[in-house]
């Protein structure tokens, strides 16, 4: 399962994805908007992709993971549009025949999607201008 969307993230689909009766291991991550960032207070975030892009290295993601893991099930989700604090943002749940490696596999993917895919987020402030944030 690999999504861009802009409905809520919907975690037991994205567990369903990825569980296999082999599979003793299921990891789910899923990232939040926080409520504050340093010392700036943030009501929401707007997600923007390049959609075409976006996906097809999410699709990389998945094999390079499968690559390195072979047994591994990997489902990502990303929100795209606003997105407000305390909802989810991303999933990204792995599942695999034991612990170690779905925490893995489900670290690596993520840290890939963070590093690589082009989806940009501007915070929204309560009261404010919104800013572009710089990937972290």
């Amino acid at each position: 399962m690999i999504l861009l969307t802009h409905e809520s993230i919907d975690p037991p689909a994205v567990l369903a994805a990825v569980q296999r009766p082999h599979c003793g291991a299921v990891v789910l991550f899923l990232g939040t908007v926080r409520d504050i960032t340093g010392t700036a207070l943030t009501a929401a975030l707007e997600y923007e992709a390049y959609t075409q892009m976006a996906e097809k290295i999410l699709r990389d993601i998945v094999a390079e993971t499968q690559l390195r893991w072979p047994e591994a099930n990997v489902a990502i989700v990303h929100r795209l549009g606003r997105v407000e604090a305390g909802e989810a943002s991303v999933a990204v749940a792995v599942s695999t025949p034991h612990r170690a490696e779905a925490f893995d596999a489900a670290r690596q993917a993520m840290e890939e999607l963070k590093a690589r895919v082009p989806i940009w987020k501007k915070d929204i402030p309560p009261i404010g201008i919104p800013q572009w944030v710089a990937p972290a």
